[in-house]
């Protein structure tokens, strides 16, 4: 009798061990794959910025060129090419993403000033290397958009990983905050432009 009491603890025991085994594994695997989700949108949002900083450099290569091109038509309008060069090597000096962010915005509309110019030199407008470098440099604009598009898409899904719970307690832990999205529109985009014809 007190044999079968013996057997019947610790076969209670051993059940009751591997119960808390399996709890303590399917613990283990859900806060795996929770940690596995946030190191991938993390990862998710540096390939983003990567990708964004590519499209930026094929940009800053281009502009030295299409500077130069406007350069010999377009004498009297040193001050937007100045500008345009300006950010450029604000651009290329920038070290965080905010002021890279900042840099980029200032030359896009500075590349965006320097087009209208363009439109005052027919010789200019007419002309093959021009024509090309303003081709490749509208291309690349559009590169620029999806990729900043990409990357505030991975950035919102890793703000949305690491803020929803359980994910929040293990990126505390982890030391991990909130991104801030790299683009965001200009004060004047909500806006709708004014056209005069005259």
């Amino acid at each position: 009798m007190i044999e079968k009491q013996k057997n019947g603890c610790l076969m209670g025991t051993l059940i009751a061990l591997g119960v808390a085994l399996v709890i303590a594994l399917i613990g283990y695997t859900y806060v795996k794959g929770i940690y596995n989700d946030i190191v991938s949108s993390d990862e998710a949002v540096d390939a983003g910025w990567a990708q964004v900083e590519n499209v930026l450099q094929r940009r800053y290569d281009l502009i030295p060129n299409l500077v130069n091109t406007v350069k010999g038509f377009a004498k009297q309008e040193k001050d937007v090419l100045t500008e345009v060069t300006a950010l450029r090597s604000q651009w290329a000096k920038a070290g965080s993403v905010s002021e890279k962010a900042q840099a980029a915005t200032g030359l896009e509309a500075a590349l965006g000033r320097l087009m209208v110019i363009s439109e005052r030199y027919p010789d200019l407008k007419s002309n093959q290397n021009f024509l090309r470098l303003q081709d490749e440099l509208a291309g690349t604009e559009n590169r620029v958009s999806v990729e900043r598009r990409r990357y505030n898409e991975a950035v919102q899904r890793y703000n949305t990983t690491i803020r929803t719970f359980p994910a929040v307690t293990i990126a505390k832990r982890m030391g991990l905050e909130k991104r801030d999205a790299y683009f965001k529109a200009v004060s004047d985009a909500s806006a709708a432009p004014v056209v005069d014809f005259e």
